[in-house]
């Protein structure tokens, strides 16, 4: 008899998951939209260049082929480097 009472249980608990928050009052909330993400032209120029480099780097390393570790250190590691020092700086402006 037990059976039957765990899946009455978890029957109960999911209409209550679907149907209590739309019985609820609804809240209106007056938040300020913001505006969607304008991203810079230097900001388009580092993503465009995050990604054209490592695919030059691999063209000339071919770590498919050879070892994997030069690749990551040349081509890869300058990338997020970047990215890490570039996040610091505008993180310490704001």
């Amino acid at each position: 008899m037990s059976g039957f009472h765990e899946i009455l249980l978890v029957a109960v608990i999911l209409l209550a998951i679907l149907f209590v928050p739309r019985m609820m009052p609804k809240r209106i909330e007056n938040k300020p939209k913001q505006p969607p993400m304008v991203l810079s032209r230097k900001i388009r120029l580092a993503i465009t260049a995050s990604f054209l480099f490592p695919v030059a780097v691999a063209g000339f390393f071919q770590p498919w082929r050879e070892d994997l570790v030069p690749f990551l250190y040349v081509g890869l590691g300058p990338v997020v480097l970047g990215w890490l020092v570039f996040w610091i700086i505008t993180g310490r402006k704001k």
